[in-house]
């Protein structure tokens, strides 16, 4: 009699809350085949007639059932609290937490969405040991991120990032409610699979989908306002005043009246509101999720306003039990009024407070006294718009042939548009007076500037996975695939002058054809990649995976096209050894290390490139004494480049431990990482004999290493019959950055003044100072001191000869730290008694520097300067031997403007209350949460700027001269759900 045949068993797997399990096992109960489900907690499995299928997943209970003749099963798992219960996101994938031998990092989106950010990089701060948060208060900005330190000077040092698969720079079109969840993938190791995109770093965001049952439309939303954190007392018109009699007795000031705060004249109290609303829900075959979100920034500076409307749509379609099609895509357009701030900041720090900001429609002459522009007139003469578009997105189609196996096709696209508009208002007046329409500050012709910028990028996935799982013991999961990438940018920018000041005549066209200028760019570049990657685990305790990546780009020529990136990770679940498994205290201990290299192109596309340049005259022949001959026009290379220019490689080695204590109430990870970047892309200057326009080109002359540790520790426990929860959190990182085989000893400087060096066995973008050790008291010290190149006068700073030539000149200059931090952290709780809720974050940086460049850059001597400098500076009855008698026009870059740059913030606190179910049942809801929250409330530190959170590139972060002011926002909220 034949044996029965194999019947076809398909399902689905949920959480509590009915969403789709990925990564659950599915096994033959007693035999050896088995599957795991796929993204959406589906499977399909073979399986004998009358069989048993076991589920099982970390962090839930496993859970057995009785085929018989059903073809369908639709399973719930129950969450088990003595287990880690987490599933993570790896890249064309997810595994469970226990089974990763890289290091990644989640954030759920709960934790972002109450947070007034704009952007969900922001509300990581703090949150992720390993991960620098650097962003302020401009409207629109892109915070900047760096994992596990600064690994490159030029090459791109920003992470990559991951939106439902689409891959990007920049995730600022996002919705924060719209966020299921970011991980962060830390290491070579993790991050390989992402091969030359995922040097810095790669940082996957996975929005939300619909969930099994009826429809749930929600909406959040909060309002509140923005203001300054902190700002800098400046010199009220007496201490002006006194001060500039001091120090330049034959200035005539003009008799006042007033005494102006500058900067309260150019900020505000902004508004700032987010509000989204969406709509989700799934069947057997169809599962969507729909929103809708309006952000207003108003900023905290006059005219600056910033608005973004975002809609997304996340459907899949399971055509049959074989064939599922899903999209994701989301639309956002923006509209920002800008400001130029770095005049007007400049411009209110120094302006004399003896003249005033306007008054009777005129502006304060600001400029025909204090040599700076009037900034409230920098601001409100000057009008700078962009409106920016983004279509971000992907379509696919996913194929079960047989049980275990997915094939997955895809096409991802990334479009945006910006088209900026900036109008120069025409305004002077000739009469030399303090309260004028502009004075010296003119502008005798009005001017338009138009720039169009489009950008394009296209990438086609396709990816094959097996999973298996064999004996009960035995889980393989392979994947290979490959990977086409193409990226165009075109720009256009024009320019006329005499445009009528009337909004609506504000083209082009309109203007003086005589004063056009006009320029336009494009750069284009393709990659091709294949990839590969085998994760196995064996009887839930001993671990492997290993990333295959061969790159090849068009950034790099024929002979230095191609890159092969392997990685390798093992890990050992100790907790599920024998002599661990009934260990009543420990609850889960992993061990784990990991190899890997990346590769980075992050460079121009023409860099390697040689082009002419045309239309260049030649001239040939002439007689002696006969005319001049005409010349001819012809073309040149007249750049010089490095065709040889190659792949910038990341090397990284990783060892954790993981553990869990107390049925996982006590869990925590301490990683060891050694990252090394070598053949570092660099700009290399050129000897001006050879007359390249440039002056420099790009090449692999550097390596960068980055050596620390991460540790994260978090305990959580419910008290009180469960009336009670809290958690607490804390996470470090120490990591020492430094350069090695930089371009033949030949350094980088970068930032104002070329205050940073960046050279051989010092950090990236390091201080590069004279030593200041006082001020001089008297001419018979000035006498007994080394000569000096900076012509010392009483009252100067004094500066240390530290090469002993018994000079002070420029070669004194030595390193004094870096704004790279040594140390950074974060802190975070929360308390829930009930429906009321309560959580904070707090983050900082220790024994790192900032320089404080605004206090150094002076135009003139009728510069304003800061309360505490008039209060404690050398004069006649106060002899100070630390505060010079004056600021004057280039100083030298001194230690005199190094601060410390460490600092604790109270990044973060919500204050949270959700309405009780009774209530709801009677006005049909089912769930309803009102909250406060705020944002940067406070900051702990000794820096005397703005802010000692200072962004900007690997050679020029730290640097304090232009920066926008750090905004603490305050807002409520309220959550409603209808179900």
């Amino acid at each position: 009699m034949a044996a029965p045949a194999d019947a076809t068993v398909t399902g689905r797997v949920v959480d509590e809350k009915g969403e789709g399990l990925p990564g659950v096992n599915v096994v033959i109960k007693g035999g050896s085949a088995g599957t795991q489900t796929d993204m959406e907690g589906k499977f399909t499995l073979s399986v004998p007639e009358n069989s048993t299928l076991v589920f099982s997943f970390v962090g839930y209970s496993s859970q057995e059932v009785v085929v018989g003749t059903q073809t369908t099963l639709n399973v719930a798992l129950a969450p088990d609290a003595k287990a880690l219960s987490e599933v993570v996101v790896v890249g064309y994938g997810t595994q469970r937490r226990q089974d990763l031998t890289g290091a990644v990092a989640r954030v759920d989106g709960a934790e972002i969405v109450n947070q007034p950010v704009q952007t969900p990089t922001q509300a990581l701060q703090g949150k992720v040991a390993g991960v620098q948060i650097i962003s302020d208060g401009t409207p629109n900005s892109q915070p900047k991120v760096r994992i596990r330190g600064t690994g490159t000077l030029l090459g791109g040092a920003e992470p990559l990032y991951v939106v439902d698969g689409v891959q990007t720079t920049d995730i600022r079109n996002l919705s924060n409610a719209d966020i299921a969840s970011i991980d962060v993938l830390k290491d070579a190791s993790a991050a390989a699979i992402y091969g030359v995109r995922g040097a810095n770093g790669v940082i996957i965001v996975t929005t939300k989908k619909g969930a099994l049952g009826k429809p749930v439309l929600n909406y959040s939303g909060t309002v509140g306002f923005k203001q300054a954190a902190n700002l800098v007392e400046m010199a009220d018109a007496g201490q002006y005043t006194s001060y500039i009699k001091d120090i330049s007795p034959n200035s005539v000031l003009p008799a006042s009246t007033t005494s102006t705060d500058f900067y309260d004249a150019i900020l505000k109290r902004g508004t700032f509101q987010n509000h989204n609303l969406a709509v989700s829900g799934a069947t057997d075959n169809v599962r969507y999720y729909f929103s809708g979100n309006l952000l207003q920034d108003d900023g905290t500076v006059i005219e600056n306003k910033f608005q973004r409307l975002t809609v997304r749509s996340n459907t899949s379609f399971s055509l049959s039990d074989k064939v599922t099609i899903s999209s994701q895509a989301s639309f956002s357009h923006a509209e920002t009024r800008d400001v130029n701030i770095g005049t007007a900041y400049n411009n209110a720090y120094r302006a004399a407070p003896i003249v005033p900001a306007k008054q009777n429609g005129l502006y304060g002459n600001t400029s025909a006294l204090g040599n700076v522009g009037n900034p409230v007139l920098d601001i409100e003469k000057n009008d700078n718009k962009s409106l920016e578009n983004r279509l971000q997105g992907n379509i696919g189609i996913d194929i079960r042939p047989v049980d275990g196996l997915t094939l997955r096709s895809a096409i991802n696209v990334d479009l945006n548009s910006d088209n900026r508009r900036v109008y120069d208002y025409q305004y002077f007046d000739d009469a030399n007076t303090f309260l004028t329409v502009g004075g010296s500050q003119r502008r005798l012709f009005s001017t338009l500037g138009v720039t169009q910028v489009n950008g394009n990028r296209y990438l086609w996935e396709n990816t094959a996975t097996y999973q298996r799982t064999y004996n009960e013991k035995h889980n393989l999961t392979l994947l290979a695939g490959t990977v086409v990438e193409e990226g165009l940018r075109n720009q256009f920018s024009g320019s006329r002058n005499n445009v009528p000041a009337n909004p609506d005549l504000w083209y082009l066209n309109t203007g003086d054809p005589t004063t056009a200028v006009n320029d336009a760019g494009a750069a284009k570049d393709r990659r091709l990649s294949l990839l590969g990657r085998v994760n196995y685990a064996y009887n839930n305790r001993y671990l492997l995976t290993t990333n295959l990546r061969y790159d090849g780009t068009s950034k790099f020529n024929r002979d230095e096209r191609f890159g092969f990136f392997p990685s390798l990770g093992v890990g050992w679940v100790v907790s599920e050894e024998n002599f661990l498994k009934d260990n009543s205290k420990l609850s889960f201990l992993k061990l784990r290390a990991s190899y890997g290299q990346l590769g980075n192109d992050q460079i121009p596309p023409d860099s390697y490139i040689l082009t002419t340049d045309a239309n260049i005259p030649y001239v040939f022949g002439g007689q002696p004494g006969g005319p001049p001959p005409l010349p001819t026009q012809g073309s040149a290379i007249t750049q010089i480049k490095d065709r040889n220019v190659r792949w910038e490689t990341t090397t990284e080695y990783d060892a954790a431990i993981e553990f869990g204590f107390l049925d996982n109430r006590l869990t925590g990870e301490v990683t060891y990482y050694d990252k090394t970047t070598t053949d570092a892309l660099i700009p290399v200057n050129i000897p001006a004999i050879f007359g390249d326009p440039e002056n420099q080109y790009i090449t692999n002359a550097a390596d960068i290493t980055n050596r620390g540790v991460e540790a994260a520790l978090n305990w959580r426990q419910n008290i009180g019959g469960g009336d009670w929860s809290y958690n607490l959190g804390a996470n470090v990182t120490f990591n020492k950055n430094r350069i090695a085989n930089l371009n033949g000893g030949q350094a980088l400087f970068g930032g104002y003044n070329g205050v940073t060096k960046s050279d051989n066995g010092v950090a990236a973008g390091s201080f590069f100072l004279l030593k200041s050790i006082g001020v001089y008291q008297s001419a018979d010290e000035i006498a007994a001191s080394p000569k000096s190149d900076f012509n010392p006068q009483v009252g100067d700073l004094k500066y240390e000869d530290t090469d002993g030539d018994g000079r002070i000149t420029l070669l004194d200059r030595r390193f004094y730290g870096s704004y790279q931090p040594p140390v950074y952290y974060g802190i975070n709780g929360g308390l829930n008694f009930r429906n009321v809720d309560f959580s904070f974050v707090f983050s900082g940086n220790l024994n790192n520097d900032v320089y404080n460049a605004k206090k150094q850059a002076r135009t003139n001597v009728l510069n304003n300067v800061e309360a505490s400098f008039a209060n404690d500076r050398f004069r006649a009855g106060n002899p100070s031997n630390t505060t010079p008698s004056s600021l004057k026009e280039g100083m030298p870059n001194s230690t005199y403007f190094l601060e410390s740059g460490s600092y604790l913030r109270l990044t973060n606190v919500v204050l949270g209350y959700t309405l009780p179910a009774t209530i709801l049942e009677r006005a049909r809801l089912t769930s309803v949460r009102v909250f406060a929250a705020a944002q940067n409330v406070f900051t702990v530190t000794n820096y005397t700027g703005f802010t000692p959170e200072l962004a900007g590139g690997p050679l020029d972060s730290g640097i304090e001269l232009n920066t926008y002011p750090t905004s603490r926002t305050v807002t409520m909220g309220l959550n409603i759900t209808f179900k």
